[in-house]
This record gives C-alpha cells, sequence and structure tokens, in this order.
C-alpha cells in the first residue's frame, strides 16, 4: 500500500498562515472528501501535496521519497484545478486538444483512450481554446485530465464546480469505475457536499488552516447526532459531550452533539435525538466555535 505523508506542513503567505503544522497520512485505495469553508485552506494543502507550492514548514514524502523537486514523486501525483483563463498566462490562449496533447507528454501513465471516451461523453470542443470555455466545459477537462492521468495519488479541486447534475453525476459513476478498476488514491475538495458523501470513504474537514475530522466517513456520521427538547432536559442529556451549534426557540433547544469513546444520549419523553447528515456536521463543527 503507498501512502502520501505530510508531517507537520504548514504555508504562511505574508502575516497569514493558510495552513497549520498539518499531518495527515492518504493511503492508496481510498477516496477521500477534503471540505472546509472558503478560505480554510483546502486549495493551499493540495498544491502543498503536490509541489505545487513551496513549504513554510514541513515535509511531504511519498513512500519514504520527499515530494519537493523530486520527479520520480512527482510522476505519482496530479492535482487537476479549475483552469486559469484570465490573462496571457501562456494556457488561455492554447486549444483545449493542445492541452490534453501537453497533459499525456507530462504524465507518465497516461490513458489515451480513457481522455478521448471522457471527452466524448462530456462532449468537449476540443477545438475551441480555453478562454472561450464556458466553465462546465472547462471542469470536464480538469476531471478528464485527472482521470486519464492515471496518477496513484489524483487530487481534484472543485470538479464539479460547473457541471448540471446530468454530467455530475457521470463524473460520480466514471469516479468510482476507475477507482474500482485501478485502486488510486483520490482527494476531492467540494462545496457540493451532500452529493458527494456517498464517494468519500474518508472526510477529512479544515478549519482555519487546521484539520478538525479525519476519519471514515460513515463513522464520524453515525456518532454525530442532533438532540432536541426543553434546554433543562438537552443541557442534562448532553452534559460533558462536545456540542456545537445551538439553537433556541423559547425554551426548545437543539444542539449538534459529537459523540467520542463510549459517549451515548438516550432518547426519552424528554428528549429527542435525531441523526445528522455530513453536510449537517460540517455546518456545526466550521459554523461556530465549540461550546461546553
Amino acid at each position: 500500500m503507498s501512502k502520501l505523508v505530510c508531517k507537520g506542513v504548514s504555508k504562511k503567505y505574508k502575516d497569514k498562515l493558510a495552513v497549520k503544522n498539518v499531518d495527515l497520512t492518504l493511503e492508496s485505495g481510498k477516496i477521500y472528501g477534503l471540505i472546509g469553508r472558503n478560505g480554510a485552506g483546502k486549495s493551499t494543502l493540495l498544491s502543498l501535496m503536490s509541489a505545487q507550492a513551496p513549504l513554510t514548514a514541513g515535509s511531504v514524502e511519498i513512500d519514504g521519497e520527499p515530494v519537493w523537486e523530486n520527479q520520480k514523486s512527482l510522476n505519482r501525483i496530479c492535482f487537476s484545478r479549475e483552469l486559469n483563463v484570465s490573462g496571457n498566462n501562456g494556457i488561455a490562449g492554447m486549444k483545449i486538444k493542445d492541452y490534453l496533447k501537453m497533459a499525456a507528454l507530462y504524465y507518465p501513465a497516461w490513458d489515451a483512450e480513457l481522455a478521448a471516451r471522457l471527452v466524448d461523453a462530456f462532449e468537449i470542443d476540443i477545438k475551441k481554446q480555453i478562454m472561450k470555455a464556458n466553465k462546465g466545459m472547462l471542469s470536464a477537462v480538469t476531471i478528464t485530465i485527472a482521470l486519464a492521468s492515471k496518477a496513484e495519488f489524483t487530487f481534484l479541486d472543485e470538479p464539479v464546480a460547473g457541471l448540471d447534475v446530468i454530467a455530475r453525476e457521470y463524473f460520480y459513476k466514471e469516479l468510482l469505475s476507475e477507482f474500482s478498476e485501478s485502486g488510486r488514491c483520490f482527494v476531492i475538495s467540494t462545496h457540493i457536499i451532500e452529493e458527494a458523501a456517498n464517494v468519500f470513504e474518508d472526510v477529512i474537514i479544515l478549519r482555519n488552516g487546521e484539520i478538525i475530522a479525519n476519519e471514515n466517513t460513515q463513522e464520524l456520521i453515525d456518532r454525530c447526532k442532533y438532540v432536541s427538547g426543553l434546554e433543562e432536559a438537552v443541557n442534562k442529556a448532553t452534559s460533558g459531550v462536545e456540542t456545537h451549534h445551538a439553537e433556541m426557540i423559547g425554551r426548545a433547544k437543539t444542539v449538534a452533539a459529537i459523540l467520542r469513546g463510549g459517549e451515548h444520549i438516550e432518547e426519552n419523553e424528554d428528549v429527542t435525538v435525531k441523526p445528522m447528515s455530513l453536510q449537517n456536521i460540517f455546518v456545526a463543527l466550521c459554523g461556530e466555535e465549540v461550546q461546553q
């Protein structure tokens, strides 16, 4: 099993620490969801793990080999992100077909047959210049490169942002098909949480540049509950339990309870306990500070 390991990874831009002392291990054969609010450090972390930006502190290695300035490791990584079509950056004026040819040269394991099939399925006009393509087509190009790269560690930053619901469903289908066939490691950063939740085996939640949750998605969902009832009953039921996102309507109170080793809240005539979705959990954890 191949592993990408981050140890004490930090990135500082001027006076802002965008990523703070992150320890993280990614394993082949898993699909990870990377979620967080805008500015939480998701894109920065992906850039650091793929050596597209230098570290301020820490290290990133694949199977003991450094990623930074090491082509052997870089050949095993693909970070496919939204294409920059502004200004004269050398890419904006390029035709999509030429951009795909460039990708084929860059990634040693490039699958030309898969790329051609995705181009047809997404109806990508490869003769169009990148700067003249709409957001949906640009998203389809980034997905095509990510999947066809065959890179062992493949990172996708907001891959479905420009796609309609039919194209998004096709992407998830192709992602799972490629994952099942290859056992690659995928990390998907997205704001469309509920739609992608079933795809994520593990979920990583970033808040202000720090990882606040990193675990199996279903296990996280299973231990997070909404607890509702009269304020006094809810406070009693959740005493000593980590709670977030309290809401009051008159004397009634609802909180998100995060249960840890052995903790349990019993539903009774005074307290209602309901399950939470991954999106509910994200809002609870990132919407406000912890309450005790």
